[in-house]
């Protein structure tokens, strides 16, 4: 059935366009410039545009590569196949209990895992190689910010994938997952020689002076930490992603929070007995640590070669490293106020509760940047925007706007409260149960953690769609930016209120 021309940019009611248009994501045509072209109703109501003669060459950018359809060899015409047997792409709208239970599990997942990352930070604050290496807690929230630069990235942008229906052949998958993991790869060996690098000039500003055998120690341990932790949550990320497909699940959910779960935990156990086992032959076979970089250094190569054979990657090689570099750069420099605050003994304490504030701060603001991010990429075009985010930002349209996720960004900052308050008393009851924190020191913490998290929601916000407006993929560079936020505003916060109970002479327990 043919359908008058004047009903060439009809959409379905839910706001998708029908089959054999190329949907509207970055450099592709949009639904209006195929006006003239043969259209056709489809089973559930749309309307679709088939028009096989026109060509186009579009030049991608990098908010193209999720969905780079010429690119894997597909035609339109065999994509409007596949869309129509397994219906739109746009995930089906979620009901608040849904969202809630689904956002919730990995939430408290997450919680445990950054308690038990404190947790195990305090306990290995008094080994030789922290006390002797001091520049190790400079390190330590550069290396675990690379849950948010590494497994939320992959994670939100495989999530997007999912939503987008680029994960529904096995071939196109497999691509996609190995080129990233690969991708992934050569940035955690880049980014731990950097964050370690980064470590010694703070250092050497601090302390005016920096042995040799002290930054290879850093460099060894800050690069096999990132590898091994990056090749195992990469791992992990992967089965998260395939199994939220296989259960009906949105991974925009699931998966950011789910990669940082045990992502603290893993990295910091492997900085930790790295860090000690390189202390234990500096002395005696010092060139194992030279062999150590070496080793990583000659793997580079090959992770590009890998990475390059994607045309996902291959963009994200060339496009990818500013936001990781910067976000690195900010972690480093929360770890310098950690440092401080570790060395004052008026601050005792601080060490338990740091992956604790910022884990959390960065585990929910990267749901919502994930969430933002699958909408721009499924409704709007290219450098498109909703209306209500091209003028003057306010914080008002974050959580009562009209867009799609003012509902998840209230939701995400309620559970800020009794999370937190959850894991407060976990972490006394993990430490004996034999006291409970105090009245102004649970008041402190919780402002801390609320200001935090208010603070990231409303800067994802904002900056998510200021990335689409300028072309770039917020996938790949808003998580990094607002994990290392995360991590700078929750040690600065945290620091405050212990410097506030400090002086009032509070000492946290009771």
């Amino acid at each position: 059935m043919v359908v008058p021309e004047s009903h060439n940019d009809k959409l379905s009611p839910n706001g998708s366009v029908g089959i054999g248009t190329i949907p509207q994501y970055g450099s592709y045509p949009s639904a209006s410039q195929h006006s003239g072209s043969p259209q056709r109703f489809i089973s559930n109501g749309s309307i679709s545009t088939i028009s096989p003669s026109i060509h186009h060459d579009p030049e991608y950018t990098e908010t193209d590569f999720l969905l780079p359809s010429q690119l894997y060899g597909r035609s339109t015409l065999s994509r409007s196949t596949s869309a129509k047997d397994t219906g739109d792409s746009v995930p089906p709208a979620e009901s608040l209990r849904s969202m809630l239970l689904q956002i919730l599990v990995p939430f408290l997942l997450a919680g445990l895992g950054t308690i038990c990352a404190g947790m195990l930070l305090e306990v290995v604050q008094s080994w030789d190689v922290f006390q002797e290496i001091t520049e190790l807690f400079i390190l330590v929230p550069a290396v675990l910010g690379m849950k948010g630069n590494l497994e939320m990235t992959l994670a939100s942008r495989l999530s997007t994938a999912v939503n987008a229906g680029k994960m529904e052949s096995t071939r196109e998958k497999w691509m996609l997952i190995m080129g990233n993991l690969a991708l992934k790869q050569l940035q955690a060996t880049v980014l731990g020689l950097l964050a370690s690098l980064m470590a010694t000039v703070l250092g050497w500003m601090a302390e005016g002076q920096m042995p040799l055998h002290h930054i290879m120690l850093l460099c060894s341990a800050s690069v096999s930490t990132t590898f091994f932790a990056s090749l195992l949550q990469g791992i992990i990320m992967v089965g998260v992603i395939l199994g939220s497909m296989r259960m009906g699940i949105n991974p925009d959910n699931v998966a950011t929070p789910m990669a940082a779960s045990f992502g603290d935990l893993i990295t910091l156990a492997l900085l930790a007995c790295f860090s000690q086992w390189f202390f234990s032959l500096i002395e005696l076979y010092p060139y194992v640590l030279y062999l150590v970089d070496m080793l990583f250094i000659c793997l580079i190569p090959l992770w590009v070669v890998i990475s390059s054979k994607h045309p996902a990657s291959q963009l994200l090689l060339r496009t990818g490293w500013e936001p990781i570099i910067t976000a690195m750069v900010i972690s480093s420099i929360g770890g310098l106020i950690l440092d401080k605050a570790v060395s004052d003994p008026n601050l005792a304490g601080i060490i338990v509760y740091a992956p604790v504030i910022n884990g959390i701060g960065g585990n929910l603001v990267s749901i919502q940047a994930s969430r933002i991010s699958t909408n721009l990429h499924l409704n709007y075009s290219h450098k498109e925007v909703p209306e209500d985010r091209k003028g003057c930002f306010s914080p008002c349209r974050t959580f009562f706007g009209s867009g799609a996720n003012h509902r998840c960004a209230q939701v995400l900052l309620l559970l800020v409260i009794p999370g937190q308050i959850v894991f407060l008393h976990a972490i006394h009851l993990l430490k004996g149960g034999h006291t409970l924190p105090s009245a102004l020191f649970t008041v402190a913490f919780l402002s801390a953690s609320l200001i935090q998290v208010f603070c990231l929601l409303c800067i994802a916000d904002c900056m998510v769609h200021f990335l689409w407006r300028q072309g770039k993929d917020p996938d790949s560079y808003s998580i990094p930016y607002l994990t290392a936020l995360g991590d700078l505003l929750g040690t600065v916060l945290l620091s405050l209120a212990f410097v506030l109970l400090w002086y009032v002479g509070d000492s946290g327990i009771v």
